[in-house]
């Protein structure tokens, strides 16, 4: 397929406070975000914001699953309304940006991503957000399988285990897709 019928976005996933505030100590760490995100709106390229909330009582979540299990122990921190759900203002969608409410780790478990993308006519999907070894890695194996195009913005990802993100970037993730810094990714936009 030539590039002139390839149409991308960005996704930013997980980027809501309750998880930024868990693993960003400081604001040069979000710096690769807000670029990307910069970039993308001035190329043009969609960004869609990508966030896991829940219906109060939480009706979507199976006490068998480990990872989301004991949400329905924290009193409300995890559903729709909620601040700790809302994405962190330091990557804040604007008003015409698209966000996606998902049910697991996956962007597109749960969510209405796929026909948002299909829809759009998207077919290459630029991936950001926390964490590399969570939404980033179950994000991209079906996204692949899904026959997209990805490329992964490799400082753009954060995990709280460097070795993980490590081994993810540099040997995982090129066996399905382009693994780039923000600025390389940038440097081949503005080339073709």
């Amino acid at each position: 397929m030539s590039n002139s019928s390839n149409k991308s976005a960005l996704l930013v996933m997980d980027m809501q406070n309750s998880i930024v505030s868990r693993y960003v100590d400081n604001d040069k760490l979000l710096s690769p975000f807000q670029q990307s995100i910069a970039f993308a709106r001035d190329q043009g390229i969609p960004v869609i914001y990508v966030k896991v909330a829940f219906r109060a009582g939480f009706p979507e979540i199976n006490p068998n699953n480990k990872m989301f299990g004991n949400t329905r122990n924290r009193a409300g921190s995890m559903t729709i309304p909620e601040e700790m759900t809302q994405i962190h203002q330091s990557v804040e969608p604007r008003e015409d940006e698209i966000i996606v409410n998902k049910l697991r780790v996956s962007a597109f478990t749960g969510s209405d991503l796929d026909v948002i993308l299909r829809s759009n006519h998207i077919n290459t999907l630029i991936l950001s957000g926390i964490a590399t070894s969570g939404v980033i890695l179950s994000t991209l194996r079906e996204a692949a399988d899904k026959d997209y195009t990805i490329k992964v913005l490799s400082d753009a990802c954060i995990d709280p285990d460097p070795e993980t993100h490590r081994v993810l970037i540099e040997k995982v993730f090129p066996a399905q897709a382009e693994v780039v810094t923000v600025d390389e990714w940038i440097i081949s936009q503005n080339h073709s």
